[in-house]
C-alpha cells in the first residue's frame, strides 16, 4: 500500500526508518538485462513499534522482579514515558526508569497488575505500545519424591505435585542421573502419572539399572521448580564364578569361588550344587560346615558317591533371594572305593524242575564305587550251615540260575547277594527266602467254561475250580485274542486264589472275541481249556438326547426331550438315565424311566446339575449337556430347552444364573 511503481519509478510513501537498505532495478528486453543500483538512507522518522511491540500479557510471579523494554524506532531518536493505565509512571524505591526508556519494577505485588504503556515521541511524530501485567501466586511443590530402597520387579510411583495460580500453564518432566526420560522410547518402564498439578512418575518392573538420581522438573510461564530422590535398586546377588574343585575323595570335595555383585544387598550365604550324568538336572548337595555364609568362599562337599563324574557350581544368597547360578566347574571323578551298597529286593522262584532261581534289583552305576563290579550270590538249605557261592563280573545282570538234579521241588533256600569291584567285597543283602522250582505245572485244564457277554465293552468269564491235585494251584489267567488265526494278538488276566469268574474290560463293540482258561503255579500256567468264543454288544449310540425342555413350578421340575433311535450297528434304546448331581454336598443320585420325560423334586435350598443319557444292553450312552438349576430360581415359573447347542435359558433361569457362579 506505501510502495507504488509507475513507468520504471519507485515510491514510497509514509516513508520509516525500516525503509532503509539498498534497491536494486532490473531492466531486460529481448537484447539484454541491465541493473541499477541505490541505497536508501532514511535520515529522520516518527516512532514506531511495528519490531518490537510490547507483549499483550505478561505473567510475573510475585516478589519477583519485572523488566519492561520500550525500544521504538525513531529518528532522531523518541523521548519515552511510561502509563500504568491512565496514571504517569514516576521513579520511586520500587520503580525505575532507565534513560534508554526500559521500566523495572522491583518485588512485584497483585497491585502491579495493569495495563503498562510506553509513549514515544519526536518531532516527526508519536507512537505507543501496550501490554497487561498480570502478577500470579508462586508455585508449591506440596508432593515431593524421598528416597527410596526397592526390589527389582516391582512397581513404584514418585510423586510430584503441585499448587499453583490457575493463570499459568504448567509442564512436568523428569530427569534420570541427568538425562531426560524419553516417555515414548522407555514406555515399558516409565510413565507420567496425574492431572494437570500432578507429574507423578510411575516407574514398572524395576531393574538393577533403575537405581540412581530422579529430578520432577516444574516449569511454567513464570518459574522453574525442580525436586528430587535416590531411587535404591536391591536385587539377588549377581553369579559367583571361577568355581573350581581344590581337592577331591571318594566321597568329598573342596571347592573355591570368587563372589559376585551384591546388588544393593549384601551376600547371606551360599548354596553348593551339583550334577553327574545320573542325576536329572543340578541338585543341592551337602556341605561342610553345614550353612555356607556369605564371608565364606570355601566349602567341603560331602555325601558324594565314590568314582562318579561330578560337575559343582554356586548360587549365592541375600535378603532378596536367590541369584543366577555360577558357571558350572571342570567334570572331576571322585576316587574308587569298595562297594557300599547291597543289591536290593533279593528273592526268586519258579523256573523248570531242579532249578533254584534267585533274583534281585542290580545296584545302579553311580553306587557301583569302581571298575570291576559284579554280585556274589551266596545260598544254602533253610536249617544248614555251609553257603554255596556263585561270582557274577557282569554289572547289569539281575537274575542267577542254579540246576542241580539233587534239589528238591519246592524247597526253601536261604538267599542273599552281595557286591565287589576292583577294591574289594562290598555288604550283602538281608537274608531271604526262596524256594525252588515246583515239581511242574497244573496238569489239570479248567472245565464248564462258560462267557457272557456283559456291554460292548465288557465280558465275563466263569469256570470250575481245579479239583485237588498234587500240582500246587495259585491262581488261574484267561487269554483273549480278537482272531482265532492271529493267536500273537492275546490279552492275559490273572487272578490269584481259587477264585472262577473274572470281567474282562475295555474290549471292542460288536467283536468276536476267543478265550481259554489255564491254572498256574510259580512254574508257569498248564495246559489251556479249549477256547470258546464270545461277541459283545453292539455300542449305545453316540449322540446324547436331544430337545430338553422343562418347567419348573415350586420345587417341582419336569422334563421331557426327543427319542434317541439307535442306528442298525448300534444297541437299542431300552430307556434313560437321569443323573442329579447335588452342589451342596456333590451326591450324585441317578434316576431310571423307560419314558422320554421325567418329574423331579429338588430342594429349594441347594443348586443342581442335571445330565439324561440313554442307557442300552451294550451300556450307558453319551450324556447331554449340563443343566444347571439354582436355587435362587425356586418358586418361580419357567422353562428353557437345549438342542445340539449351548442350552437356551428362560429369562427367569438366566437372571438366576447370573447372581451365583458354579
Amino acid at each position: 500500500g506505501r510502495v507504488q511503481i509507475e513507468n520504471g519509478a519507485l515510491s514510497i510513501a509514509a516513508l520509516n526508518l525500516s525503509d532503509s537498505g539498498m534497491y536494486q532495478c532490473v531492466a531486460e528486453n529481448k537484447h539484454g538485462i541491465i541493473y541499477s543500483s541505490a541505497q536508501l538512507m532514511v535520515l529522520a522518522s516518527p516512532p514506531s513499534f511495528s519490531k518490537s511491540p510490547l507483549r499483550a500479557l505478561l505473567k510475573a510471579r510475585s516478589g519477583s522482579a519485572v523488566t519492561l523494554e520500550c525500544k521504538p524506532e525513531a529518528s532522531p531518536p523518541a523521548i519515552s514515558l511510561w502509563k500504568k493505565g491512565n496514571e504517569i509512571l514516576q521513579r520511586s524505591e520500587r520503580i525505575t526508569l532507565l534513560p534508554n526508556g526500559t521500566l523495572k519494577i522491583a518485588n512485584v505485588t497483585r497491585r502491579d497488575a495493569a495495563i503498562y504503556t510506553c509513549i514515544a515521541k519526536n518531532q516527526f511524530g508519536t507512537a505507543s505500545t501496550s501490554g497487561r501485567l498480570l502478577i500470579t501466586e508462586p508455585t508449591r511443590i506440596t508432593m515431593r519424591p524421598t528416597n527410596m530402597e526397592i526390589i527389582v520387579g516391582e512397581s513404584i510411583v514418585l510423586p510430584c505435585q503441585i499448587a499453583c495460580d490457575p493463570a499459568l500453564d504448567v509442564s512436568f518432566s523428569w530427569a534420570f542421573n541427568g538425562q531426560l526420560i524419553d516417555f515414548q522410547r522407555d514406555s515399558d518402564h516409565f510413565e507420567r502419572v496425574g492431572g494437570t498439578i500432578s507429574g507423578d512418575l510411575m516407574v514398572r518392573n524395576i531393574q538393577l539399572n533403575h537405581g540412581g538420581k530422579y529430578v520432577c522438573v516444574i516449569d511454567t510461564d513464570v518459574e522453574s521448580l525442580s525436586t528430587s530422590a535416590i531411587l535404591v535398586v536391591k536385587g539377588p546377588p549377581g553369579p559367583p564364578d571361577k568355581v573350581s574343585v581344590e581337592e577331591i575323595t571318594d566321597s568329598t570335595a573342596q571347592l573355591s569361588w570368587t563372589p559376585g555383585r551384591d546388588n544393593g544387598s549384601p551376600i547371606t550365604g551360599y548354596i553348593i550344587q551339583a550334577r553327574t550324568p545320573f542325576t536329572v538336572g543340578w541338585q543341592v548337595v551337602d556341605t561342610v560346615p553345614e550353612e555356607v555364609n556369605g564371608n565364606m568362599l570355601t566349602a567341603t562337599v560331602s555325601g558324594l558317591n565314590a568314582w562318579v563324574e561330578y560337575e559343582f557350581r554356586v548360587v549365592t544368597r541375600n535378603t532378596v533371594g536367590l541369584g543366577e547360578p555360577s558357571p558350572a566347574s571342570a567334570m572331576t571323578r571322585t576316587e574308587d572305593t569298595i562297594p557300599d551298597t547291597a543289591p536290593t529286593d533279593v528273592g526268586g522262584g519258579g523256573g523248570t524242575k531242579s532249578e533254584l532261581v534267585i533274583t534281585w534289583e542290580p545296584v545302579p552305576e553311580e553306587l557301583q564305587n569302581g571298575e570291576g563290579f559284579g554280585y556274589i550270590i551266596a545260598f544254602r538249605p533253610v536249617g544248614t550251615v555251609t553257603w554255596t557261592r556263585a561270582v557274577i563280573s557282569t554289572p547289569g545282570v539281575s537274575r542267577y540260575d542254579f540246576r542241580n538234579d539233587t534239589i528238591p521241588a519246592f524247597s526253601p533256600f536261604d538267599v542273599k547277594v552281595g557286591a565287589f569291584n576292583n577294591r574289594g567285597e562290598g555288604p550283602f543283602s538281608s537274608i531271604a527266602t526262596v524256594f525252588s522250582a515246583e515239581e511242574g505245572t497244573p496238569r489239570c485244564v479248567p472245565k464248564r467254561v462258560r462267557t457272557r457277554s456283559v456291554s460292548a465293552v465288557q465280558i465275563e468269564v466263569i469256570w470250575e475250580a481245579l479239583p485237588a491235585i498234587s500240582e500246587r494251584v495259585l491262581g488261574y489267567e484267561v487269554m483273549y485274542w480278537e482272531d482265532d488265526t492271529k493267536p500273537d494278538t492275546i490279552g492275559k488276566v490273572r487272578i490269584s486264589g481259587n477264585y472262577t469268574l473274572v470281567n474282562i474290560t475295555g474290549l471292542k463293540g460288536n467283536t468276536v472275541y476267543y478265550l481259554c482258561v489255564a491254572a498256574f503255579n510259580t512254574g508257569g500256567p498248564g495246559p489251556q481249556s479249549a477256547s470258546i468264543n464270545t461277541t459283545t454288544k453292539k455300542p449305545p449310540p453316540d449322540r446324547a438326547p436331544l430337545n430338553i425342555q422343562w418347567t419348573m413350578i415350586g420345587s417341582t421340575l419336569t422334563m421331557h426331550w426327543d427319542p434317541v433311535v439307535a442306528f442298525e450297528t448300534e444297541s437299542k434304546v431300552t430307556g434313560y438315565l437321569v443323573l442329579l448331581k447335588r452342589h451342596r454336598n456333590n451326591d450324585i443320585s441317578t434316576i431310571s424311566t423307560n419314558k422320554t420325560t421325567v418329574e423331579l423334586s429338588l430342594s429349594s435350598y441347594d443348586n443342581y446339575l442335571i445330565q439324561i443319557k440313554t442307557m442300552t444292553e451294550g451300556g450307558e450312552g453319551v450324556g447331554s449337556e449340563p443343566i444347571h438349576i439354582h436355587k435362587l430360581s425356586m418358586g418361580a415359573r419357567g422353562s428353557g430347552a437345549t438342542r445340539l447347542s449351548p442350552l437356551v435359558l428362560s429369562s427367569v433361569l438366566i437372571s438366576a444364573l447370573l447372581c451365583s457362579a458354579w
